[in-house]
């Protein structure tokens, strides 16, 4: 358990830095007030707001659906089933800051199979596209993983192409 605690922490440090990034991009309707009511802690009209886009597959509103909304254990909606299949789509799709939750949701079976190889695969594949990865990140999921298997993470990583739809 210590190790999944751990990487929690590590993984949700940037993923909140990249919330406050949100708000430097053009804002879509609803944007701005999901983030107002986000900060205010109202997570029901956060939601509300944000239905829209996500539905319209909008990265940013999926991500803080995802991870703000249904994935803070201590959100009132919190429902690991409908957030992470909103954090792998913005991932799937190249959405950064999505990456290093999904990861996460990898190395602890939150809404998907426990799998260190995607989590492992997920981490690389951010840092592939610069994004500050703890070391310490890799070194407990390695520990979970042959080194053939961190190879195979690696290259499918490297081999990854974001979907388009």
């Amino acid at each position: 358990m210590r190790t999944v605690r751990s990487l929690r922490s590590f993984l949700c440090v940037p993923a909140a830095a990249a919330l406050l990034a949100i708000g430097a991009q053009p804002a879509a309707a609803g944007l701005d007030e999901a983030l107002k009511a986000l900060q205010a802690g109202d997570v029901a009209t956060t939601e509300k707001e944000l239905q829209v886009l996500a539905k319209e597959r909008d990265p940013r509103a999926q991500f803080i659906l995802g991870l703000y909304v249904y994935g803070n254990p201590e959100s009132k909606l919190y429902d690991v089933n409908k957030a992470t299949p909103l954090l792998l789509d913005a991932a799937e799709r190249g959405y950064l800051p999505a990456m290093l939750p999904i990861a996460g949701a990898y190395a602890e079976a939150k809404g998907v199979p426990k799998s260190a190889f995607e989590a492992y695969k997920w981490l690389a594949l951010a840092e592939r596209w610069n994004v500050q990865v703890p070391p310490q990140a890799f070194e407990q999921l390695a520990r979970e993983l042959k080194p053939e298997e961190i190879e195979k993470a690696k290259a499918a990583a490297v081999a990854y192409t974001f979907k388009t739809k």
